[in-house]
């Protein structure tokens, strides 16, 4: 009889990946996962954060975390730890992805920045034990260690509740926070996120705080993360009136894709032109008049 296999274990810093890609993509940001620590592989669990500009733009500072955004290296690795805590077996980890990317890419310690980010909180004695000392900055934390100090670490849980760390906090292993988290970023700015970034969004939420996902003992990959919010978004839509869909919408987005004398449709002359100066109007009248004339 053949033995069962294994359930795969979810590849958590794929979802912060995927976060981080439709997130900081658009801001002109490069985000990867898996990425080759070598010349040859093997490839690190890790993310990476490539600026195409030495400084971040107030936009990209918008949405990177604390310590993340105050940085001025151009190659931002991170380790994230979900499910485990931070230990000797993880800094080491984190200690030796740091070592060989920048070897193996030619850096200097300018150029790289490495984080390990950790959804649980580690006990003080463990902090104490590898020289860790909060910054200026609730949640990051950097090592008096020799050894260590190449490395950041940030605690979701700790963070400072601003929109710029929601997103990250979005991972944060204390519901309180996960919760705040969501209830920042599901605000009136929510309907101007794109759809894809909406759906894994939606898709967090639900996984976590309706089907009770921290407990199943499935792999979830980003992908079933965007299906779960794409339909969750649409099962809610179907119920929602044409006016309630549109009421969270700004007048352009209301009105994209639609041609002019769609856009028109239902409002009198009189209410268009009230919309423009007597000027305006006799200056189109000319200049409709000499293209007639042509």
């Amino acid at each position: 009889m053949k033995s069962e296999s294994k359930p795969q274990k979810t590849r958590w810093h794929r979802l912060l990946g995927r976060l981080f890609r439709e997130l900081l993509v658009p801001t002109g940001i490069l985000v990867y996962t898996d990425v080759p620590v070598m010349g040859e592989p093997p490839e690190a669990d890790i993310l990476l954060l490539r600026k195409k500009r030495s400084r971040w733009t107030e936009e990209q500072r918008s949405r990177l975390p604390d310590g993340v955004r105050d940085t001025r290296a151009t190659h931002i690795l991170i380790e994230f730890k979900y499910t485990e805590s931070v230990n000797r077996k993880v800094l080491a980890q984190t200690l030796c992805y740091d070592y060989l990317y920048k070897g193996g890419q030619k850096l200097g310690d300018h150029d790289v920045r490495t984080f390990l980010a950790s959804s649980k909180t580690p006990r003080a004695s463990t902090l104490e034990k590898f020289g860790w000392y909060q910054t200026d900055r609730p949640g990051v934390y950097k090592s008096h260690n020799p050894l260590a100090e190449s490395v950041t670490l940030i605690l979701l849980n700790e963070l400072a509740d601003t929109p710029h760390n929601a997103w990250i906090k979005c991972f944060a292993s204390r519901r309180r926070e996960k919760k705040s988290a969501f209830e920042t970023l599901m605000d009136k700015r929510f309907s101007s996120l794109s759809s894809q970034l909406q759906w894994f969004l939606e898709g967090l939420l639900h996984y976590w705080f309706t089907m009770g996902g921290e407990h199943m003992d499935i792999e979830i990959t980003p992908d079933d993360v965007m299906k779960i919010g794409k339909k969750w978004q649409q099962a809610v839509l179907s119920g929602i009136s044409p006016k309630d869909r549109l009421a969270g919408l700004a007048p352009k987005d209301r009105l994209a894709g639609l041609a002019p004398k769609d856009r028109l449709a239902g409002l009198e002359l009189k209410d268009i032109l009230a919309e423009f100066t007597q000027e305006e109007i006799e200056a189109y009248l000319k200049k409709l008049k000499k293209k007639q004339r042509k």
